[in-house]
């Protein structure tokens, strides 16, 4: 009888080619995982810029908005200063003030001429 073939080696290029594909499968798994660590990544930082943009949005309107009121108010008190010197002058013009009492004799004088003496 015929003894039985021994079990071949395994071909050295087989050998290598399973080689070759796990370290193939292992290298995309690692893309992979690298590629979904960027996306989380991206993704947190877009929500913190988000975030962060809002914060920012919403400080200037508070400022801004305290810069109008500041303004606002700026521009009452000298409207208020405006209009209360302007009635001060028109109480002043109208009760004769503006002019000096000794210089009121000697202009209704030169006007009125003779006519003032009679």
């Amino acid at each position: 009888m015929t003894e039985p073939a021994a079990p071949a080696a395994p071909n050295p290029s087989v050998e290598t080619l399973r080689k070759i594909r796990a370290a193939e499968t292992e290298a995309e798994e690692r893309v992979a995982a690298a590629r979904r660590l960027a996306e989380e990544t991206l993704k947190r930082l877009k929500e913190e810029t988000e975030s962060v943009l809002a914060a920012a949005r919403a400080e200037a309107e508070g400022e801004r908005v305290h810069t109008v009121e500041e303004a606002r108010a700026r521009a009452d008190r000298e409207a208020a200063a405006i209009v209360a010197d302007g009635e001060r002058q028109a109480a002043r013009l109208g009760s004769g003030d503006s002019i000096p009492s000794d210089r009121r004799a000697g202009i209704l004088a030169a006007v009125l001429g003779d006519l003032g003496s009679k």
